[in-house]
């Protein structure tokens, strides 16, 4: 299978291999974005060395692993010397990388790395002696590290105050696909679907590739929904109850953040997830907040005008929502059929909400239809309450050239239809907007993104600036 977009990681990764320098990259990521697959599909006969962590495994396990995959190089010595420490196990990993001949850069790929660090084992330290008494001393090595446990991998490399202290060259933090890319990668497992359909299958798994990598050629999106997330043994049917625990230590308080945010589509204040939640404030709080935003499942939002003390913690991670609404609880004895369940009002209220979500993902898509790529935009949901009730808008794209796109985003299976009723609705939304915050100002476009366009009635004519579709959120960036 060919890769599928990761355009700055590929560029990230040709310049460390061409660098003068030896560079060390972590690359870390939630559970199955497909971290391993890049790095082997990228780099490919030129890693010199690959050894993954054994899960649980003990010390005594992790080293005899180490060196048995460094003996199948056809390193001898690893055979003959098994090592006992792990200053041993990159003592021999150092006279290996040394008895290779050619000129190249040598790329050593250490996958799973937090697994190696069981307790007591003096791994990290090791390591650190390997990278900062060897490597750089050398001009030709490229070491790749990487973890799914966000947790090690954050607390331990990224924010290192220790011997890996300003040693790691290029952080990335792998992200799931984008719409564009999940369309290539159907398209190159000889999956046709309509964009509609692929949204569809967004909004439900988001752009995980190994969720992505179970749908079968010949069934469609109502299909693989059925048999992978509500047939008993499903692909995705138990994923949700290891997703956390695989990735964070005391995996309980993400599980509790996470359901909690779930119960608010715009987000809480931390002040409000520790009234509610009861746990402390303080860094265990902050720590735990930070590695479900670095996982990507989390994202912080500063509303519209607002200070950043208000900013808002919003779950976003799409598998984990709709998990959340749809298949908790699903008892094998009573089978959900997702033909019948996206004919429902739930569905209809749930999507809206998800595409919305889709769109925020989509930003850059969005900005680049509206051609405001050399302009300087600032992007935000906003809302405000009032004696009479209150406005929302879903979107707000405040401009450097005096301008603000008020973006409603409808998910709808036809050409949106602005009728009398909706078109008194959004006159009345651009008022309040236009009355509270920007004093008329600003001139106000209201934009439409939708997934077929919008009819051409009299209200459009009379309201909307420009609009969007489906198809302006699957270009490539």
């Amino acid at each position: 299978m060919q890769l599928i977009g990761r355009i700055q990681e590929r560029a990230t990764f040709e310049h460390c291999l061409q660098s003068s320098e030896s560079k060390l990259i972590a690359l870390y990521g939630r559970r199955r974005v497909g971290k391993t697959f890049l790095v082997r599909q990228y780099f490919g006969t030129t890693i010199s060395f690959e050894v993954a962590g054994l899960h649980r495994g003990n010390m005594r396990d992790q080293l005899e692993h180490f060196s048995t995959t460094l003996a199948k190089y056809d390193f001898k010595e690893a055979a003959l010397y098994p090592p006992q420490s792990w200053r041993a196990a990159f003592d021999l990993l150092e006279r290996f990388i040394s008895s290779i001949a050619h000129q190249d850069k040598k790329v050593i790929f250490l996958d799973e790395l937090p697994w190696f660090d069981t307790p007591r084992s003096k791994f990290l330290m090791a390591f650190e002696n390997f990278w900062n008494a060897y490597c750089t001393k050398r001009n030709d090595i490229v070491c790749v590290i990487c973890g799914s446990a966000a947790s090690w991998m954050i607390k331990k490399v990224l924010k290192n105050k220790g011997g890996l202290h300003n040693r790691v060259a290029e952080k990335i933090r792998l992200a799931q696909f984008n719409l564009y890319e999940v369309e290539q990668f159907l398209q190159q497992k000889d999956i046709r679907w309509s964009r509609y359909d692929i949204a569809q299958l967004y909004l439900t798994t988001g752009g995980v590739p190994y969720y992505l990598d179970a749908v079968r050629k010949g069934e469609s999106v109502v299909q693989f929904v059925n048999r992978a997330c509500f047939a008993k043994d499903g692909v995705l049917a138990d994923e949700y109850n290891v997703l956390f625990s695989s990735l964070f230590d005391n995996s309980q308080r993400h599980y509790q953040i996470v359901e909690l945010l779930n119960t608010k589509k715009q987000g809480l204040t931390r002040k409000t997830i520790i009234e509610k939640s009861k746990l402390a404030s303080g860094g265990t709080l902050s720590k735990t907040l930070d590695e479900l935003e670095e996982s990507g499942f989390i994202q912080t939002v500063i509303p519209y005008q607002h200070h950043k003390t208000k900013v808002m913690y919003k779950l976003v991670d799409n598998f984990t929502l709709f998990y959340l609404k749809f298949m908790e609880g699903n008892e094998p004895n009573k089978v959900k059929n997702w033909g019948n369940i996206i004919k429902s009002q739930s569905w209809v209220s749930w999507s809206g909400l998800a595409f919305e979500r889709l769109c925020f993902a989509h930003i850059a898509q969005i900005k680049r239809a509206l051609q405001l790529e050399a302009i300087e935009c600032a992007v935000a949901p906003w809302s405000q309450k009032t004696e009479l009730g209150g406005s929302q808008i879903d979107l707000l794209i405040d401009r450097a050239d005096r301008v603000v796109n008020v973006c409603e985003i409808k998910f709808a299976k036809a050409d949106f239809v602005i009728d009398k009723a909706y078109a008194k609705q959004l006159r009345n939304k651009i008022q309040h907007f236009a009355d509270l915050d920007t004093n008329k100002r600003k001139n106000i476009f209201l934009t439409m993104i939708t997934t077929f366009g919008v009819l051409n009635n009299e209200y459009y004519k009379e309201l909307v600036q420009s609009e969007m579709t489906l198809d302006d959120l699957f270009v490539k960036i």
